[in-house]
């Protein structure tokens, strides 16, 4: 599946909803890909007929989480996640939150991880201001980009 500009994904996001199509959309880093991410971007894919996954650029994740993460790319992070599968396309942004990428979308679900259960989750206004069902998925426990690298520094 392809690594779209904004303007791009919002072209096959009139083409959706053209066709009655339900929109999923979520984000996040997606550093060191793992069956985590993996099992959580299956979950959200589920919950429409297609899933746009948003990517922090490389400042905005190094911002997130620290030096000196990322380790990989943006470009490489948006093409891994790209290919998977369930993922219907994959699009960079260079802010620290989504709430842009949620506005100009107007997906039909917003889905983020189970963790956002315990703390604010930055777009949930923009994602409610565009009728959008907000939904916390739950982790795979164990599995996490954190556990991978203190695995990895353990070695």
């Amino acid at each position: 599946m392809p690594v779209l500009t904004l303007p791009e994904a919002l072209a096959l996001r009139q083409s959706l909803r053209a066709a009655g199509r339900r929109l999923v959309l979520t984000n996040g880093v997606f550093d060191l890909l793992h069956v985590g991410h993996v099992d959580y971007l299956e979950q959200a894919r589920a919950l429409g007929d297609a899933l746009f996954v948003g990517l922090n650029g490389d400042e905005a994740a190094r911002q997130l989480k620290g030096a000196p993460q990322p380790f990989v790319p943006a470009a490489d992070r948006a093409r891994l996640v790209a290919a998977l599968s369930c993922v219907d396309a994959s699009i960079l942004f260079e802010a620290l939150t989504a709430e842009g990428l949620v506005t100009a979308l107007r997906p039909d679900v917003y889905a983020k991880g189970g963790d956002y259960g315990s703390k604010p989750l930055p777009e949930r206004a923009a994602a409610e201001a565009v009728g959008a069902a907000v939904v916390l998925l739950p982790l795979v426990p164990g599995r996490s980009t954190s556990a991978l690298i203190a695995r990895i520094r353990a070695i």
